[in-house]
């Protein structure tokens, strides 16, 4: 199950309200040398107490791509 901001209770107080925001990574020694990020997050942090859980996502190799060649 996908969570959503319908359908998020935060884990430490359960408040039901929260902002959702998206972070990219580098990973591996190739990467780090090239600035490549390709490793993909999804952070969700409760707007009450700030708790803030981190979920990974996916890459397309067409991204990872176009992020080398566009800089980042």
């Amino acid at each position: 199950m996908a969570i959503t901001t319908a359908t998020y209770v935060c884990a430490k107080c359960q408040h039901t309200k929260c902002d959702m925001d998206e972070f990219r990574a580098t990973g591996g020694n190739f990467a780090k040398i090239f600035d490549v990020q390709n490793k993909k997050f999804t952070t969700v942090s409760c707007k009450q107490c700030g708790y803030t859980e981190i979920y990974k996502g996916s890459t397309s190799p067409l991204g990872n791509v176009l992020d080398f060649f566009g800089g980042g």
